[in-house]
């Protein structure tokens, strides 16, 4: 009874993901036929994704142990405890990765001017 609702969902996201991905290859083939590089669809590489995704990863478990503690030593009830804690410092994580990537960008936005 729970996962009723999962199938319209799903159908509705597998009907899009297709339409999208026809119009995508649409737009790259005729970009293609006229001789446009087709690199523009690419995103642009702000810094490493090991590094974004182990300071996530670091941020989880220290949101879990914070969860276990505030289960221990509070009244917090205990999914409210994991799910606030894991979420804090998830985002905390991306923060610092963007923080991170974003001095590491302004570094070499400085080297290519003095060269």
């Amino acid at each position: 009874m729970a996962g009723e609702f999962l199938i319209p969902i799903t159908l509705f996201a597998l009907i899009f993901g297709i339409v999208y991905l026809f119009i995508r290859r649409k737009e790259r083939l005729t970009l293609i036929e006229k001789g446009v590089n087709a690199t523009i669809f690419e995103p642009l590489q702000t810094g490493s994704a090991s590094l974004k995704w182990g300071l996530l990863f670091v941020g989880i478990g220290i949101g879990i142990l914070l969860g276990r503690l505030l289960i221990a030593y509070t009244c917090i009830e205990e999914p409210v405890a994991y799910f606030s804690m894991i979420c804090l410092f998830g985002g905390i994580g991306l923060i610092v990765y963007y923080l991170i990537s974003k001095s590491l960008m302004k570094k070499n936005n400085l080297k290519e001017k003095q060269e």
